[in-house]
């Protein structure tokens, strides 16, 4: 009866183990803190505000944003935002996007074109950090109008969110690939 159990409780951290094995792993990006205050009838209440870009490096991304009373929190709850906001993107065998796509959040506008192989990313700020941690590795982006990191990190999160395959084309279409 002791052995039985024994035996129970040992494939139950086995299967612990193993599971902690399917997990991908996320990585997370620091893209800005800032120091914010708002005043109240006792003084300025001063908090930080953390932007924080979450990723597995395969497909999948997400932007976390949060306030707290100190920047460890901030990061904490901005990071559990970002895996409430995962969105899957398409990624092709070059570690490309499939096509050009265009992205637009309050004043900021992202561009994006698919680029060869061995390129590497070409895109500045926050619109970079969100591409290298959706694992995409060749593609050129150019972001226009407001220079506001959270706006430009947002709008190309919704460029990526526009991206397709053929496959999912076809099918909209009725079309056969051959």
């Amino acid at each position: 009866m002791n052995s039985d159990l024994k035996k129970i409780n040992k494939a139950k951290k086995n299967s612990r183990s193993n599971s902690n094995f399917n997990k991908p792993k996320f990585v997370e990006r620091l893209i800005k803190i800032n120091r914010v205050s708002k005043v109240t009838k006792g003084g300025k209440k001063l908090s930080f505000r953390a932007i924080v870009v979450i990723g597995d490096e395969n497909g999948k991304v997400g932007v976390g944003v949060a306030k707290a009373d100190d920047v460890v929190n901030a990061f904490k709850k901005a990071k559990a935002d970002g895996h409430k906001n995962l969105i899957e993107l398409p990624i092709t065998k070059s570690l490309s996007i499939p096509h050009n796509v265009t992205g637009q959040f309050g004043a900021c506008k992202v561009i994006m074109r698919p680029s060869i192989e061995g390129s590497g990313v070409i895109a500045g700020g926050a619109v970079r950090i969100v591409l290298e941690v959706a694992g995409v590795k060749n593609v050129i982006a150019k972001q226009l109008g407001s220079n506001n990191l959270l706006n430009n990190a947002r709008a190309s999160i919704c460029a990526l969110k526009n991206l397709t395959t053929k496959a999912q084309v076809s099918k909209k279409r009725d079309l056969n690939l051959t």
